[in-house]
């Protein structure tokens, strides 16, 4: 008889293979091309607002938002990204431990371990 062991998400191997980080590059550079591009329709659409084409205060303030956000999401990609070329991907920037594999390949941007992160939100 064969025993079966369940293991749970932080106990799986969370070394990052080279087919990994190949694969996050690559999420990264694509999150970084739509970024860009949704900030320069962003632009767009900002300049039409100041010949004339104004939408209501509603719609602006979303659209405020909306470029505020994108800004943020396309710093951290490029952190994350320069990261990767100094070697430091992957290393939480609080505690220094590994930030686990699956959370990396669900938000490849994660600058913290799950545990540093649940710390940071209860503090918040």
């Amino acid at each position: 008889m064969t025993r079966q062991t369940i293991r749970t998400a932080g106990e799986y191997d969370e070394v990052l293979s080279a087919e990994d980080l190949a694969e996050l590059r690559d999420s990264l550079h694509q999150q970084l091309l739509f970024r860009r591009e949704q900030l320069r329709q962003f632009a767009t659409a900002s300049r039409a607002d100041d010949r004339g084409l104004r939408e209501d205060a509603g719609r602006m303030e979303v659209g405020v938002k909306l470029a505020a956000s994108a800004r943020m999401v396309l710093a951290d990609v490029e952190e994350a990204l320069a990261r990767m070329d100094a070697g430091t991907y992957g290393v939480c920037q609080l505690c220094r431990r590994p930030v686990e594999r699956y959370r990396l390949l669900i938000v490849p941007q994660a600058r913290h371990c799950g545990r540093c992160r649940q710390v940071r939100e209860a503090g918040r």
